[in-house]
């Protein structure tokens, strides 16, 4: 557990190095297809676990929790950069300026998705639909207190 945390840690700051110079709009850019991905593999969860149990495959939901987690370990504080909430990538960025103010709210929601994501994995390897479920809405969870907390509304 220490390794991968270290590990997290040296990937951020290694990061946090490589996109530092990155204008705000490709910054966006970024962290919305991170995002998107996430989502479409979010998708894939909800429907053989939530929506059609009938269609559960545990390796299609073990490789989609295993993307989802891959997001929440890859750097994303890398790319909400000053200024990347007035920039445009594929569209216009809806991240609230009140990020900026509270960072350690921000570092709090982001270590959450963090861990859960991770766990849904853990969770994803029993083949436990019930279990997967309810650790699935705490992954969802996690992305709505972000959602609440610091993006905009359409």
């Amino acid at each position: 557990m220490k390794f991968k945390f270290a590990y997290a840690v040296l990937s951020l700051a290694v990061s946090n190095a490589a996109f530092a110079g990155q204008a705000e709009d490709q910054q966006v850019k970024f962290r919305q297809s991170a995002y998107s991905f996430a989502a479409w593999n979010s998708a894939k969860i909800k429907a053989q676990v939530v929506e059609h149990p009938e269609t559960y495959n545990k390796e299609q939901v073990l490789a989609a929790a295993n993307a989802i987690a891959a997001v929440a370990n890859s750097g994303l504080g890398a790319l909400y950069g000053a200024g990347t909430d007035q920039a445009t990538g594929w569209k216009k960025s809806r991240l609230k300026a009140e990020f900026f103010d509270k960072p350690d709210e921000a570092k709090k929601v982001a270590q959450a998705f963090n861990k859960e994501a991770n766990e849904l994995v853990k969770v994803a390897t029993t083949g436990d639909l019930a279990a997967i479920k309810t650790q699935f809405g705490k992954v969802g969870e996690t992305c709505k207190s972000c959602h609440d907390s610091f993006r905009a509304k359409d």
